[in-house]
């Protein structure tokens, strides 16, 4: 083993990263990051898929004299269109990013200290295998977890269930979509899907609450989004702040954050009051209707209107809007979910709303996704856990339908109901994921391994027992992307271009720690593409047209209730639950009920936080190209506010949450775009792990701020809007 004094990275030029940008001027020589034996000439192309966020869209990778040179849409994929967004067209930054994990890293001193031993790959996954036994002797194998986002954790999620354990989870179930398919599922029976099931294309009037579409870019409903706008549907805005969507609204709401509820009320209460719902539709489908109406009368506007800010006459206005277009009024169920911790019942509401709106189902509403039937892989069965899933002891969130990640960090930290002592962190930044960051510290101190898997030198990675350096999308095999969509197709990504020192892809990693462990018979293939392709054969389809074209789509099927699709809903009563006698059972109210916000110290904002259109979490930060578009975040005040005290839009300040943390300086934007009662930043900046050398200290973390955060009752997500801060001003950056 050799100690590292400072990481050795791979050199490129200036020209290197602008040729990655596609932007580079013509004839400007180019260094590669790739090194090649033979050196390709002329233009060669690859189908793949992206990974730059979860949405995978389908893409074409060029290669150009044997260099990686730029990324596109492939125009066969569904979900792109031919088109990617700016986050998947600035991907290819990932192979030129010099501060890139380069080979396996074993910790020298204390956790967080960020010293590390290179390794071979050999005695990397020895020592890990060897850790993972003694856990399992001492503790049980169900005292190993793996957090994991994306489907690159796949295979490392095979690998923890042939070990023994159920305890896998990812942040996008407790902290971000979780509350909102609880709230579906509570109601119609399903929830809506990932990608989610939404017709925006054909929707005539779209409400978006919250959801903030082209910042959060998701790319098939931005595409759609746009059709709709270009279509003239009639756009409907609720938001605290001005964002891209709301500049495309007929109407703007500029809701008091953590009052959404109460709006949501107040619009059922005009359409039921004034018989603007579907009433076939309700009649038909609906259970519980009648009590459902009579919990919801006293919520009329004027209630509404001192809890939400909204005038009574702009609630009823924007009601008809809805009630007019129906049902091809499809009121978005949005995705980052976790707010106030009423997001169950908030996402419930919503659905309500819909259901009123007989969109369900229904063209311009929410459509029933198909997908291809592509068979397993043959393996042995799991063996059975002895132990139950430690997240949720008790079934304390009845209805949580996924494992809970912060609910894997207590019991990390209090080793109730019984201790994890490893954890497996597969591209996911739990610093920056989970809320309360010393909560998660404590927990990692409390365990006996912690295996990071990433591409970069995260913050995660700086408290990690072993760092396993993954390459990237560009350059592996992954599992196949069978998705649920308006219409079937499975897609391959494939690699494009060679790893350049000693990453591996995530298949290899899970296969040879398996084989370490004595679990070689769950991985009867000997490489990615023997696993994909016999898979492929199996369902009857091309591997080699699948390899060319990175795609292979099925027949369009029905999708609507009027296409012939059977209007089934698989709740308890097999209806529409207006009122849920499930939640009545549990000790909830079966129609939601409006709760007041708890409000922050005098003089304080409530902190809210979204996406940027060209990065993704805290994931993206340093990639050169995508850097280059957007390299700090900025805090966004009222311009009233800002005026009142002084400060000015490039003034550098400081955040103080309600507990006393203290953020990075950040630049002011000044803005009449924002309530004056909150602020807001994007997040996934503010940096700290001294290996991301480009973006390490850009911006602030909104992560750091968020020591708080409120428990949704039904299912466990953590609510992170209940956090406020001050402005301290530090630098006064205008003339």
């Amino acid at each position: 083993m050799t100690t590292l004094s400072r990481r050795k990275f791979l050199k490129i030029s200036g020209a290197t990263v602008a040729a990655a940008s596609a932007v580079a001027a013509a004839g400007r020589s180019v260094s590669s990051a790739i090194a090649t034996t033979n050196v390709e000439r002329g233009d060669r192309t690859v189908a793949t898929y992206c990974d730059i966020c979860f949405w995978k869209c389908g893409a074409i990778a060029h290669v150009r004299d044997g260099k990686l040179w730029k990324v596109e849409g492939n125009p066969l994929d569904p979900l792109s269109n031919g088109r990617l967004c700016p986050r998947g067209t600035g991907g290819v930054g990932a192979a030129f990013d010099t501060d890139r994990l380069r080979a396996p890293l074993i910790r020298r001193r204390d956790r967080g200290e960020d010293e590390w031993v290179e390794v071979t790959w050999d005695e990397a996954m020895t020592y890990i295998a060897e850790r993972m036994q003694k856990i399992k002797s001492s503790y049980g194998p169900e005292s190993v977890a793996l957090f994991s986002h994306g489907i690159g954790g796949n295979f490392f999620k095979h690998t923890i269930k042939a070990f023994g354990s159920p305890n896998i989870s990812a942040p996008s179930f407790a902290q971000c979509r979780g509350p909102r398919d609880v709230g579906f599922r509570l109601t119609f029976g399903e929830d809506v899907s990932s990608p989610e099931r939404t017709d925006i294309r054909n929707a005539q009037c779209l409400v978006l609450i919250g959801s903030h579409l082209g910042e959060n870019m998701h790319n098939t409903q931005v595409q759609e989004f746009a059709d709709a706008v270009g279509n003239g549907a009639s756009i409907i805005v609720v938001d605290p702040r001005y964002s891209i969507a709301a500049s495309k609204a007929k109407y703007y709401l500029p809701i008091k954050p953590g009052t959404d509820l109460a709006l949501i009320l107040a619009w059922m209460n005009v359409i039921v009051a004034e018989k603007l719902y579907d009433a076939e539709y309700v009649a038909m489908y609906g259970f519980g209707f009648e009590p459902f109406a009579a919990s919801i009368a006293p919520y009329t506007p004027e209630w509404a209107y001192p809890e939400t800010g909204i005038e009574p006459a702009l609630i009823r206005a924007t009601a008809r809007e809805m009630a007019r277009y129906r049902p091809a009024t499809l009121i978005h169920p949005g995705r980052h979910a976790t707010w106030y911790g009423d997001d169950a019942q908030r996402s419930r509401a919503i659905a309500l709303l819909n259901a009123l709106m007989g969109s369900w189902g229904r063209k311009g509403g929410f459509y029933a996704p198909v997908s291809m039937d592509v068979p397993a892989y043959p393996t042995p069965p799991y063996p059975t856990p002895s132990k139950l899933k430690v997240d949720n002891p008790d079934h304390k969130y009845p209805f949580a339908h996924e494992t809970i990640t912060t609910g894997i960090r207590e019991a990390t930290i209090t080793g109730k109901p019984y201790p994890i002592k490893g954890w497996f962190v597969y591209a996911t930044n739990l610093l920056h994921a989970l809320p309360n960051e010393q909560e998660t510290i404590r927990a990692m101190q409390n365990l006996d391994l912690l295996v990071v898997i990433d591409v970069i030198p995260s913050e995660i990675a700086g408290w990690a027992d072993v760092v396993l350096p993954e390459s990237i999308y560009l350059e592996r095999h992954d599992e196949l992307n069978v998705e649920w969509f308006r219409e079937p197709f499975v897609a391959l990504r494939q690699p494009v271009v060679e790893s350049p020192n000693d990453q591996k892809p995530n298949w290899w990693m899970a296969k040879t720690l398996a084989e370490k462990l004595g679990l070689g018979a769950y991985y009867p293939w000997k490489n990615a593409e023997e696993y994909l392709s016999t898979r492929i054969t199996n369902a009857g389809m091309s591997w080699e047209q699948l390899k060319k074209d990175g795609i292979i789509r099925g027949e369009k099927r029905p999708i609507f209730f009027d296409e012939g699709v059977p209007a089934e809903f698989p709740t308890p009563t097999g209806k529409i639950e207006f009122f849920s006698v499930q939640l009545q059972k549990a000790g909830f109210d079966p129609v939601p009920m409006y709760k007041r916000p708890e409000g922050g110290p005098p003089g304080s904002f409530r902190l809210l936080y979204g996406r940027s259109p060209v990065h993704s979490f805290s994931r993206t930060q340093n990639n050169p190209v995508l850097m280059d578009m957007v390299d700090e975040n900025m805090v966004w005040v009222n311009a009233d506010v800002a005026d009142r005290n002084g400060w000015k839009t490039g003034d550098w300040v400081v955040l103080r949450n309600q507990d006393g943390v203290v953020s990075n300086r950040i630049k002011v934007l000044a803005t009449e775009r924002i309530r004056p009662d909150c602020v807001y930043m994007v997040h996934g900046f503010g940096h700290t792990a001294k290996h991301l050398r480009r973006a390490l200290g850009r911006g602030a973390s909104d992560s750091q701020l968020i020591t708080r955060y409120a428990v949704d009752p039904l299912m466990g997500g953590t609510a992170m809007n209940v956090n406020f801060v001050t402005i301290e001003a530090t630098e006064v950056a205008h003339g």
